[in-house]
């Protein structure tokens, strides 16, 4: 069985809606997730719009596709990228698609390829219209890219600097609602459930969401941080240095009031 992170992953970028000031961090982002064995990048490079590109593409052995604009207003840059995600698909050279890019034309590809039995990643910035989120089987963020130290630093900064904190987003309720019912879908007849089972059913539901959003690097932090909500329990087994991390609600504590005598 091929391991996740040896998947084969074709990597599209659309030019004309992703920043390319953290190219090195997406890219690190997706090897995680597998190996990037197409990179292709498009937009029409003969725009100075786009020229911040062109040294990243050297460095990271990116793959310029030119696509001339031919109607003033229409993005022929979205035509390109999904003819080229048709022509992969169907060469059956790789085992998923990540497409980068925060525009909502690439809904429609998304589900197409999933339908197909393709992984498919998103990576864009957090204006990425919702409908694309959701078609893909994982949304990555770009302002959380780039090291999860960094937006832990953030936490601690005062309120002199709140431009730090702008990329971390508060745990509402939502999400605590979000993290029982997962827990509660998958739990034991002890009470507990598998956290690994559970962050990759949080996934399936919500697939944006990640720890790093909220400040966290992990989910286990992120649940340690809810101790009004959860309890945690680490097993470590016998002879080895494998750890499995359980988590459970936690029961409300009623309180008896005293009557008057």
């Amino acid at each position: 069985m091929r391991e996740k992170n040896d998947m084969k992953l074709a990597v599209l970028i659309d030019a004309d809606n992703i920043p390319y000031s953290n190219i090195k961090g997406m890219l690190d982002e997706i090897a995680k997730l597998g190996i990037p064995t197409i990179k292709r990048i498009y937009g029409d490079w003969t725009k100075p719009t786009v020229s911040g590109w062109k040294p990243a593409l050297l460095e990271h052995a990116i793959t310029p596709i030119q696509q001339y604009s031919y109607t003033t207003g229409k993005n022929a840059t979205d035509s390109a990228m999904i003819i080229d995600a048709m022509d992969i698909l169907h060469s059956e050279k790789v085992d998923g698609f990540c497409l980068v890019s925060s525009d909502s034309d690439f809904t429609r590809l998304a589900v197409r390829l999933r339908e197909s039995g393709m992984l498919v990643i998103g990576i864009g910035e957090k204006k990425t219209p919702n409908p694309f989120i959701v078609a893909c089987d994982k949304f990555i963020y770009i302002e959380i890219i780039g090291g999860a130290s960094s937006v832990q630093k953030a936490t601690k900064v005062t309120s002199k600097a709140p431009a730090k904190t702008s990329k971390i987003d508060a745990v509402n309720n939502q999400i605590i609602q979000l993290l029982k019912s997962s827990v509660e879908d998958l739990v034991e007849e002890n009470g507990w459930a598998s956290l690994a089972e559970v962050g990759g059913l949080i996934n399936k539901k919500k697939p944006d969401f990640d720890p790093r959003n909220y400040g966290f690097p992990k989910l286990t932090p992120l649940i340690k941080s809810l101790t009004e909500h959860f309890e945690i329990d680490e097993r470590v087994v016998e002879n080895s240095q494998v750890k499995y991390i359980y988590v459970r609600i936690k029961k409300a504590v009623a309180v008896k009031k005293r009557g008057k005598k």
